[in-house]
């Protein structure tokens, strides 16, 4: 995915109301933008990091600034949670994902469970339907590992009931999780800060649902899919 517009550097001075931000931009002139990521972003968020943000290409928008990138301990993390969908999507279909490969339609936001919409819905002739979800992943305490959730998720414990019901019924079922930084070796699930999450995780896993882990080579032009992380469970 690249950006469309280049990205200008800034200095994160504070996260507030969980989705804005005041920023100073390069050149000393503070902007309010808007924060796309319902989470805690732990380690992301600390006064005095370098930020990069997106202008708003509508000019009627109200806040004319979107925070896309963070930086921690040297590395970009993307903090965008509108992207993963739109880049694990358009990996499946460069081919870039063989886990996925060999569907012939990929359609995006379909409904199914209870008042849910999967992310992403491959078919094919001849196979089982395949539900993918995905993740957005941000959080890292320690040396290598990635961890989900960096809050308490009850939407997700909710998403992993759902896949494992489609499994149930015969679809295949998988929780994509995609690490939106370069500087992890594996994934890890976050049980102190979560643990009915990672529950369901392991009950889902166990009935039939698959994870998958990528993680993204990022740049202030791009974020890309870059290779696969074990998860640790």
């Amino acid at each position: 995915m690249d950006f469309p517009d280049p990205l200008r550097r800034g200095r994160l001075l504070r996260r507030y109301k969980r989705f804005l931000a005041d920023i100073e931009l390069e050149g000393g002139e503070t902007v309010v933008a808007h924060c796309a990521n319902p989470g805690s972003m732990m380690g992301l968020a600390e006064p005095g990091s370098e930020v990069w943000l997106s202008p708003a290409r509508n000019p009627a928008r109200k806040l004319r600034w979107s925070w896309e990138l963070a930086t921690a301990g040297g590395h970009l993390v993307g903090i965008n949670t509108g992207h993963p969908n739109g880049v694990v999507a358009a990996a499946i279909e460069a081919g870039q994902v063989p886990e996925l490969a060999g569907y012939t339609s990929l359609r995006r936001e379909v409904r199914y469970g209870e008042n849910s919409r999967i992310d992403i819905l491959l078919e094919g002739a001849g196979r089982p339907p395949c539900y993918v979800e995905v993740k957005n992943v941000t959080l890292k305490r320690g040396p290598e590992a990635a961890e989900f959730p960096d809050s308490v998720t009850a939407r997700g414990t909710k998403h992993l009931n759902e896949l494992a019901t489609m499994a149930g019924a015969g679809a295949r079922a998988l929780m994509f999780y995609l690490v939106q930084r370069a500087d992890c070796s594996r994934l890890e699930v976050a049980a102190d800060i979560d643990p009915a999450y990672d529950k369901a995780l392991r009950a889902a896993l166990a009935q039939g649902v698959e994870a998958l882990c990528y993680n993204c080579a990022l740049s202030p032009t791009a974020i890309e899919l870059d290779r696969r992380l074990p998860l640790a469970i």
